[in-house]
């Protein structure tokens, strides 16, 4: 790396080899590295399937290093809660849920949806019961998916839930799925927006020519415009039968539309003289750990039905298939990556590619810092307390080979 040196709060001096691709901290004259940008929590991110919160059950799940016990009570309201009793720490949702108020498993105390402590058993007369209870996150379902808002309460209300009308259209089916991948969310950017690696995918699409036709950048999003022509090599089925004609395989080109617009990412096929996209790809990527080292991927592929009825039902798996294959691709690639940064420390990328540039300004900016040296709990204001997390990178299991794909989707 030559002249570069990597300061303790994650920042690169501003002359290092690799400076177009950190953004200027106008203040100290250092650089931020994106890796170590944590993702900006005043959005509705979703942290779990709806059919995986039953009635009456609880549901661990987590936000950038944050537990969060999510249950759903006899009226059929998931409620989100700290997980973490305020008495003795013990995971809420290791509780029992009754009617929808959740009871911590060791000593029964009980809490509201609201957080708020509703009873403890044994409370003698005249002790007055702790004020504060848990952290209760605002949660709301849609699309088959629980979001909850882990920032500002505060914003909770004026920040809307992502517009996906494709969903409820009856002329579309959507897959839905769920996957922890390896990596840090930006990676998952990175891929997706730039869809110049399409030699990565050469066994399952053949030889593809992906020609950018331009793309929009703005303070939250960059849109990029992709021509997608087939070069020779075998065509992939399941590529043709979601694709109608295949993704460039087809009598005409495809045109994709990838759309970054801060946290989530869209990706939408419209095959020549069109009215309906082909199909349509929503995504969000959350974060699990407090390093962000780890994403969850939640995404819904909304595919346009064909006229014959049945059609899409018999052509479900061949789809399934093929979006298995190019997912475990991909996920081989940004754990690669992921892998390279946590062995040298920092981001060693040279980016040549403007519009991944461009990409990398919109998550720096609308982004957060990650702190190195220590996360606060969840509820400091509630329990007064951090807890030290390590700064040393983890060790990344070695990831299952291209042709693994256990537990992407759900149904």
């Amino acid at each position: 790396m030559g002249d570069t040196n990597l300061a303790e709060d994650g920042t690169i001096t501003a002359g290092s080899a690799n400076g177009r691709d950190q953004s200027q901290d106008r203040h100290s004259g250092a650089v931020t590295d994106l890796r170590r940008t944590g993702i900006n929590p005043n959005f509705w991110y979703p942290v779990a399937l709806s059919g995986s919160v039953r009635k009456n059950k609880t549901f661990a799940a987590t936000f950038a290093g944050e537990r969060i016990a999510l249950y759903r009570g006899q009226s059929g309201t998931v409620y989100a809660l700290e997980d973490r009793c305020a008495h003795r720490q013990v995971p809420l949702s290791m509780g029992v849920v009754e009617g929808d108020v959740l009871r911590c498993c060791y000593h029964a105390w009980a809490y509201r949806g609201n957080g708020r402590i509703s009873q403890i058993p044994y409370l003698p007369k005249g002790v007055d019961r702790p004020p504060r209870g848990v952290r209760a996150y605002p949660a709301r379902e849609a699309y088959g998916l629980v979001f909850v808002f882990p920032g500002d309460l505060q914003k909770a209300a004026t920040q809307a839930l992502p517009e996906l009308p494709e969903f409820a259209s009856a002329k579309h089916k959507t897959m839905t799925f769920s996957r922890t991948v390896r990596c840090h969310y930006s990676f998952m950017h990175e891929n997706l927006l730039d869809m110049n690696h399409q030699f990565l995918h050469r066994g399952i699409v053949g030889r593809i020519q992906p020609r950018l036709l331009g793309y929009d950048t703005g303070p939250q999003s960059v849109e990029a415009r992709y021509l997608f022509t087939h070069a020779g090599g075998k065509k992939n089925r399941g590529a043709g039968l979601l694709a109608r004609d295949g993704i460039g395989g087809g009598k005409s080109p495809d045109v994709i539309t990838i759309r970054t617009g801060y946290p989530y990412q869209t990706l939408q096929l419209v095959p020549e003289n069109a009215e309906l996209p082909a199909f349509s790809l929503w995504v969000a990527y959350v974060p699990e750990d407090a390093e962000q080292r780890t994403n969850h991927v939640y995404g819904l592929l909304m595919i346009e039905k064909p006229p014959i009825p049945g059609a899409l039902n018999l052509a479900w798996p061949f789809i399934r298939r093929f979006t298995e294959r190019v997912f475990a691709e991909d996920r081989m690639a940004v754990e690669a990556e992921q892998r390279a940064w946590d062995e040298q420390g920092e981001d060693w990328n040279q980016e040549i590619f403007p519009l991944i540039v461009d990409v990398r300004d919109v998550l720096r900016t609308n982004g957060v810092p990650i702190r190195p040296a220590s996360a606060q709990c969840a509820a400091a204001t509630l329990c007064g307390k951090s807890s030290l997390v390590s700064t040393t990178p983890p060790t990344a299991p070695r990831p299952p080979g291209p042709g693994s794909t256990r537990g992407w989707y759900s149904r």
